[in-house]
């Protein structure tokens, strides 16, 4: 039995990910933070009609920069969260891929939100890349 990070690797793993990706896309994301969580809390799973923890493995918190304007007000830093516990429960249960895989494609989907990028957009990316 392999034994799965604790948060604060996680957190590695999630800053070797996004260190790993293209520099003209990481310099896109700006000020965006990375923030890790065993689970989304109560309040936003009931936001999307969520009981169960496990179906949500991470989120964009933010304005994406679509609707973002130079004249406006300064806010705290977009973030990314990925939720620990979900993607490791996906990650066992697939078994095809490394949890550094993982790890990169729910950040990468959450940083498509940050561009503005629909769940649908995403997909239709995804399935043209193959």
């Amino acid at each position: 039995m392999r034994k799965l990070p604790d948060i604060d690797q996680f957190a590695d793993l999630a800053e070797e990910a996004f260190n790993a990706l293209p520099a003209g896309f990481r310099d896109m994301c700006g000020n965006l933070s990375i923030r890790i969580a065993d689970f989304a809390d109560r309040e936003t799973l009931d936001h999307f009609g969520m009981k169960d923890p496990y179906r949500l493995s991470g989120l964009y918190h933010g304005v994406d920069l679509t609707q973002k304007s130079v004249g406006d007000p300064v806010r705290f830093p977009d973030q990314v969260w990925l939720y620990r516990k979900p993607i490791l429960a996906e990650w066992a249960q697939r078994g095809d891929v490394s949890l550094k895989f993982l790890i990169a494609h729910v950040l990468v989907h959450e940083i498509g939100h940050h561009f503005g990028l629909s769940d649908e957009d995403m997909h239709a990316i995804e399935d043209a890349a193959g």
